[in-house]
């Protein structure tokens, strides 16, 4: 574990870990990482870990991403992800949450293998998480993600991404919130493959907000919805 990383744990069923990483991580190392920790899972010597961390600037591509879909003005990075879903943008400024978790048993109500319902309660995480800060959202019909409506602008933006990969009922992957990445990097992708619709962040309607902060509400939110209450570990 890196010296920047902190681990929280939850009573419910067996520990889940909360890790933090404070520096961007590089994305093939997080892929690496995360298959790692669902074999360990697999093997019954890992535990259910939430990773909290930042990515440097790049784009990675879904199962259904479209070539036409990538337009890279700035040349970034470009990877393969190996989870469901088409174009998405990661930078800094933008929390990940990685859910390495176990859907063969409940998740809070969430019963077991049921994953419509288990995204639908991490869209209800996120809204729960963003009205912390007095940002309302919700999902729209038809469209991934949970959304908000621009202050700047007036209009209908996305302000968070979910984004998984399932196998034997473990999942891999998880969740975006957008802080206060470079907006203007999304213009290199159709996020999502949603061409209507722009992108927003919780700078614009609260620029006094840290990550800390957000990581904080993201934790006591996930208590809320789910029924496990974070613990600092020894």
């Amino acid at each position: 574990m890196r010296k920047s990383e902190a681990i929280i744990t939850t009573e419910n069923f067996e520990k889940i870990m909360w890790r933090t990483t404070s520096s961007p991580v590089n994305y093939p190392d997080a892929l690496a990482e995360m298959a790692a920790h669902q074999a360990r899972m697999q093997a019954g010597t890992g535990k259910e870990l939430i990773w909290l961390l930042e990515h440097p600037r790049l784009y990675t591509s879904g199962t259904s991403a479209r070539a036409q879909d990538l337009f890279n003005p700035d040349a970034l990075p470009v990877y393969e992800a190996g989870r469901g879903g088409q174009w998405t943008y990661h930078g800094p400024g933008q929390r990940i949450a990685y859910l390495m978790l176990d859907l063969n048993r409940p998740h809070g109500d969430t019963p077991p293998r049921d994953l419509r319902r288990f995204v639908a309660d991490l869209e209800k995480w996120i809204i729960a998480t963003l009205g912390m800060f007095r940002i309302a959202a919700d999902v729209r019909p038809g469209r991934i993600g949970v959304w908000t409506t621009d202050p700047l602008s007036g209009e209908e933006a996305k302000i968070a991404a979910i984004g998984l990969r399932v196998s034997r009922w473990l999942t891999m992957h998880g969740v975006s919130i957008n802080l206060a990445p470079r907006l203007e990097d999304f213009s290199g992708i159709v996020p999502c493959g949603i061409r209507d619709y722009g992108v927003t962040s919780i700078q614009r309607f609260r620029p006094d907000v840290t990550m800390a902060a957000l990581d904080h509400a993201m934790k006591a939110t996930w208590r809320d919805i789910f029924r496990q209450t974070p613990q600092d570990a020894p």
